[in-house]
């Protein structure tokens, strides 16, 4: 998909899953160093910011809950930002982009933008400043719904001994680490664009990318707590099932302990040698059978005296 708009002075392209050959020869029209075209073909970098004398160019990532896999994947945004222009290259589609292109599509809005001079007051690196703060607003959402599923996780953990849960703590253990690697690095990346935008725009947007750095620390503090909680969910349902496992390890051994008298006995008169005591006699086998009882019941007796039941 492949859209423009022109904003007074000011023209926004935006994409989603182009062709190389498309993304060629836009970045080609605005004079982009071909080290960044190349970055922008291969994808996969990692969070940058590369500044030029007309543009800067900007990796950010940002997350994509794929709902049949059940977990995160990686959206790459690559951005061209000049005074002029803002191009914008994405891996998936996303509704709150789409909202803000729509918004300043509308006429209507870009004339409530109008300044007494007759010029739209808006700037390609506000129209950034959008675009990164919707995505970090998404990200406080995702981490309510993820602390939400830990509880309801919790609850599960100590209500059941299912082993299926342990796929249920893996597949959110790799989502909270996937989502802590993929905003991490982005912390000294929105540093520099802070001192890239202070730069271009002369000071003006500075407030407005400082709240950015506040809202990605937040979210950081959050998946720590996010992580450590899983990390405890994992260690208490470890603990049960080797609580489980030990009860079940013990119940087959004292059955053992209890039956080893009986086996003990029984072993002599299955080697088939006649002279051994009470072999022709007809009662001696409830004989044996009663002392194995015995047997069972004192070993019972002194095991629950040592307080080994």
């Amino acid at each position: 998909m492949l859209r423009e708009l022109n904003i007074g002075n000011l023209k926004w392209i935006d994409a989603v899953d182009l062709n190389k050959d498309e993304i060629v020869k836009i970045l080609e029209s605005y004079d982009v160093h071909e080290l960044d075209i190349e970055a922008s073909l291969e994808g996969n970098q990692k969070a940058r910011i590369d500044t030029y004398e007309n543009y800067s160019f900007l990796v950010f990532h940002f997350p994509k809950y794929n709902t049949i896999r059940k977990i995160y994947e990686l959206n790459e945004y690559n951005i061209f930002l000049g005074k002029d222009f803002l191009i914008t290259f994405r891996d998936f589609h996303g509704n709150k982009i789409d909202k803000i292109f729509d918004y300043y599509k509308n006429q209507q809005n870009l004339e409530e933008l109008r300044e007494d001079d007759d010029e739209i007051k808006i700037t390609t690196g506000y129209i950034l400043y959008e675009i990164i703060q919707y995505m970090l607003e998404k990200m406080f959402r995702v981490t309510r719904l993820n602390t939400k599923d830990m509880r309801i996780l919790e609850q599960k953990v100590f209500e059941s001994d299912d082993y299926g849960l342990v796929r249920e703590i893996m597949m959110k253990k790799r989502n909270i680490i996937l989502i802590k690697n993929m905003f991490k690095p982005q912390v000294m990346m929105f540093k520099q664009l802070e001192y890239v935008i202070n730069k271009m725009y002369e000071g003006e947007m500075e407030v407005y990318f400082e709240d950015l750095e506040d809202k990605l620390d937040q979210i950081l503090t959050e998946i720590n707590i996010l992580q450590e909680y899983i990390d405890s969910i994992e260690d208490t349902f470890k603990t049960m099932l080797d609580i489980k496992t030990n009860s079940i390890i013990k119940f087959l051994t004292l059955f053992s302990a209890f039956m080893l008298p009986l086996t003990l006995i029984t072993s002599f008169y299955g080697m088939n040698v006649d002279n051994l005591p009470f072999v022709h006699d007809k009662i001696a086998v409830y004989w044996i059978l009663i002392i194995s009882i015995v047997f069972m019941v004192v070993g019972y007796i002194y095991l629950k005296k040592k307080g080994r039941f």
